[in-house]
């Protein structure tokens, strides 16, 4: 018994140095890390940017002095190309196309973008590296674009339907009605821009005059609230042709009747039949007639000598 109460004494007084021991190895692991490289700061983002606007993208807080260069690499839909500055004062930029890099009035760097539009999507990732560190953003742009809308009724197959669409927008929008009722809803897409559709079955007693459709869409802060236009069907557009067709017929019929009242105004210019006597040429009649005078009085002398 004795014995155990002496190790276990042992134990004790040894214990301490082993925790010293042990808290001297952590302390030495703690002075290597210093020597190892500052940390990496990875950022990725996802934002959208309503069409047209301005948009500043910045990968780094700290001012240009601090700076020791930033890399601006963009992959969009239809090229690559770089931007980046160093602390010599050089700059390259590659995209040419508005983009380019800014100060704050703080002297930090940002990316900026003059009028973003589709062509502007894709992915922007930024390396600054400055005095004790290293950062690197990572942002994914896309556009967002409004729909444009339009709400109408009209008759189907012997039933009222009221219809509601955004078409061209980016990304689909929502479509929901002021009344509940019957609801049909379909999507299309073409070239990134979404075009939805809702048809709503008008039911009976449904007041279609305070009828309306509801649209959502990240373009706009608010709902979107657009009013059904009485859009009439296929007899509507069949009657608005036959208006059409008889004013050009009735037009036409008074210009006509216009001209030949003009023609019948203005007779034909009469057209004379008889001609004028041919004119002699008086020289040449002149000398042969003289000629026969002569004549005919030599003639007449000589006649005389002989009787």
């Amino acid at each position: 018994m004795w014995d155990m109460k002496w190790i276990y004494v042992a134990i004790m007084l040894l214990l301490p140095e082993a925790w010293s021991y042990d808290t001297g190895t952590n302390q030495s692991t703690s002075v290597n890390a210093t020597s190892t490289p500052p940390p990496k700061v990875f950022v990725h983002k996802h934002l959208a940017f309503n069409l047209g606007n301005q948009v500043n993208l910045t990968c780094s807080s700290k001012p240009w002095n601090e700076t020791m260069f930033v890399i601006w690499t963009l992959k969009l839909k239809n090229k690559n190309c770089k931007i980046n500055f160093n602390n010599d004062g050089q700059n390259n930029n590659s995209c040419n196309d508005g983009k380019e890099l800014r100060n704050t009035s703080s002297a930090q760097s940002y990316l900026h973008i003059p009028n973003f539009s589709n062509d502007d999507e894709g992915d922007y990732k930024c390396e600054s590296v400055f005095t004790g560190g290293n950062d690197n953003y990572c942002f994914h742009l896309v556009v967002t674009v409004a729909p444009r809308t339009s709400a109408w009724l009209v008759t189907k197959d012997n039933k009222q339907v009221a219809v509601c669409k955004a078409e061209k927008g980016k990304p689909a929008a929502n479509i929901s009605w002021s009344h509940p009722g019957n609801s049909t809803f379909s999507s299309s897409e073409q070239d990134g821009f979404f075009t939805v559709e809702s048809h709503l079955e008008i039911g009976k007693g449904m007041d279609t005059e305070n009828l309306s459709c509801v649209i959502t869409h990240p373009y706009w802060k608010e709902e979107y609230i657009v009013k059904l236009q009485h859009k009439k069907g296929y007899v509507f557009w069949l009657s608005i042709l036959i208006a059409v067709a008889i004013v050009f017929l009735v037009g036409s019929s008074f210009f006509a009747l216009k001209k030949l009242k003009q023609l019948r105004r203005c007779p034909p210019p009469e057209i004379s039949l008889s001609k004028s006597p041919p004119i002699e040429d008086v020289e040449e009649v002149e000398p042969y007639a003289s000629y026969v005078q002569r004549v005919n009085s030599i003639y007449n002398s000589s006649a005389d000598l002989f009787t």
